[in-house]
This record gives C-alpha cells, structure tokens and sequence, in this order.
C-alpha cells in the first residue's frame, strides 16, 4: 500500500510538471528570430468627420531572442521600417527604434509579460506580450496579448501563410473579441472588436493575426465612425514550421456538389485580392490603443506628417546674376613738379617725367 501511494504520488508529480509547470512550455533560445509583414488600415469612414477617410501603416519588422537568463527573464531586440500615407497624400517613413536607440527590451518566457520596456508597444508595458504564448494550453484554455482576454480554439488549425512564404503550416488558433471605449482629443468612440491569433505549436511564436475593429463616435449623434483592421503574417522563422495542409476541394458532406466550395474559395480569393489593392491604392498597431499604433509620435491622434528638413537659406541675389561687387574710388591730389611743370601725384618721391625729387 505504502508503495502504491509513493508511486502514485511520483505519477501526479510527473503529471504535474508535464501539465502546467516550467517544463510543459517551450522555452525561446538566443538566436530564435522571426520577420514579419504588417498592414493596418483604416477605411469605411461615415459621417461628417470621417467620410471618404482612409490611412495605411506597412510595417515590416523583425524580432531576435540575446540573451536568456535563469530566472526566465529573455532579452530581446526589435526593428521596423514603417511608412504611413492616407488619402489626403501625406506619407512618410520611418525606423522603430529612431535612431540612437537600441530596441533591446526585456519579457519573462514564465509570465510571457514585458519586463523592462517593450517593442515599440506603446502602452502596453507590464502587459502580455503579443508574440509568444504557453504552446502547452489545451483548446479552451484562457490567456491574454497586450491585455486582451483570448481563448485557444484548436490546437491545431492550418494556418495560410498570406505571404511570400506560402503555403500552409500547423497553428494554435485563438480568438479574442470585446468592446471599449476611446477617445481621440475630438471625439469618443465606442470599439466592438475581434482579433485572430495564431501561434507555432512547437515554439509559440507568433505566426499571424487578423484583429478588425469597428468604431463608432458616441458625443454626437451623426454616427462617425470607421473600420480598423491589421494583418500580420511571418515571412521569416529561424527555427521550423510544421507544415499543414491545404483544405481539400472536395466536399465531406456526402454527395454534395463541390461546385459551390470552389465558388466559395474563388470569390474569396477575390475578395483577398481586392482587400490588397485597396489598402496599396490607400497606402506593431497589434491593439487599437492608438491609432496609428505605430505612429511616429505615438500619440492617439491622426497627427500630421513630422515637419521636414528647414527651408534653404535665403539668398536675395536674383538667380542667374552675379552678386555685386563694391568699388572703391579714391581721390589723388595733383601738384606741378618745379624742375618740369609737369602734373605730378602729391604723393609721388620723384617726377616720373624728368625725374627730380620732390624735396
């Protein structure tokens, strides 16, 4: 009996670590890297502020695991080339970090929450990073990225990689959706939101998402509003995706015609297309906390372009002409040298006609 319960106890031990403690999780090693590609857009504008509105964020960007320490402490660093343009012909670019800045933060591979500073996530320090969570979670379980509640759907959905990388790899799916409301300095919005995420089983980097946000003012009773939508996908993983497999072109259902699925994959592949022309003819945001999420300012507005480079000095000579110099003219006084007669300067030593000094 003794030896029943020790064994017994070993077993739920053994259970315990392999369920829900250190081990169960894969744990990002230095040199873990990924690339990704990222647009957000904001369209579907309606009423006095926002009709015919649109902006566009391309985002590509990349993360690199430097260091891990014993406590689960991970450092980390971050890069991205940005350019933003909207629909009244501003467009800029630029680099997260700015230059002079290093983009090295810190998450904890236990908490999965930034520790010291984050990529670019303004905001969202101390929150759940967006970028890794606990493969080990079962279908049902609840977590949270960038403080949003999510849940695991399945914990193995195949996943179209809508990038150059192609193809279809394993996924864990999760889904988050919920309201709130905001306010941009002019207006208050009530938010309605769903965001898919989905995560490498092996790993538990990220591997994409859709997040789409509807907004609605509610100071005023014109019914303001716009959509919000940012897609992110990798383009580059150092470590190996699980491949999965493509949906199959012919109906389970039992002798239901496949005609309307490949209808139904046409139009969609369509209505992809369509999305990825408009937001080209228009043109880290992981989390509508500001709109852009990753302005170059950061701040919950749709800010202006950065002033550009100073004008050139001013330069009053009219273009083509010369500047003009100034001339000198002095005035020397005459004499009559009195060997010859002859004019002479009054400052001359000698006569430069019969040469006679002067003295």
């Amino acid at each position: 009996m003794i030896t029943r319960v020790v064994l017994l106890s070993v077993l739920v031990l053994l259970g315990g670590l392999s369920v829900g403690g250190v081990s169960a999780h894969h744990i990002p090693s230095v040199g873990d890297r990924f690339a990704y590609s990222e647009t957000s857009v904001v369209s579907n504008g309606v009423g006095a502020d926002y009709q015919g509105y649109t902006q566009s964020t391309v985002i590509n960007g990349s993360l690199a695991v430097t260091g891990v320490l014993p406590n689960g402490t991970e450092s980390a660093l971050y890069y991205n080339v940005d350019h933003y343009s909207d629909n009244t012909g501003a467009q800029y670019s630029w680099t997260s970090p700015l230059p002079g800045q290093s983009g090295a933060f810190t998450f904890s591979a236990e908490t999965f929450q930034y520790v010291q500073g984050t990529d670019n996530q303004t905001g969202d320090a101390n929150s759940e990073v967006w970028f890794l969570v606990n493969n080990s979670l079962p279908v049902g379980a609840s977590f949270s990225i960038l403080g949003d509640p999510m849940t695991v759907v399945s914990t193995s959905y195949d996943f179209a990689l809508q990038t150059a990388a192609g193809a279809y790899v394993q996924s864990i799916f999760t889904e988050g959706t919920g309201n709130f409301t905001w306010g941009d300095g002019y207006n208050l919005f009530d938010a309605t939101y769903d965001w898919k995420a989905y995560f490498d089983p092996a790993t538990g980097y990220i591997l994409g998402y859709l997040y789409t946000e509807h907004d609605i003012t509610t100071n005023n009773t014109s019914g303001d509003g716009f959509t919000y939508t940012d897609t992110l996908a990798v383009t580059y993983t150092s470590y190996p995706l699980t491949p999965g497999v493509a949906p199959s072109s012919s109906s389970s259902s039992g002798g239901q015609s496949s005609d309307w699925i490949l209808i139904g994959l046409v139009l969609a592949v369509i209505v992809v297309v369509v999305a990825v022309v408009v937001a080209l003819a228009v043109s880290r945001s992981r989390r509508r906390g500001a709109i852009p999420k990753h302005s170059a300012t950061g701040q919950v507005s749709y800010a202006a372009p950065p002033l550009g480079p100073p004008p050139p000095a001013i330069n009053l000579t009219p273009s083509g002409q010369p500047a003009v110099q100034q001339i000198i003219i002095r005035e020397t006084v005459k004499v009559n040298c009195r060997f010859c007669g002859s004019l002479i300067d009054s400052t001359a030593e000698k006569c430069p006609f019969c040469g006679a000094t002067r003295s």
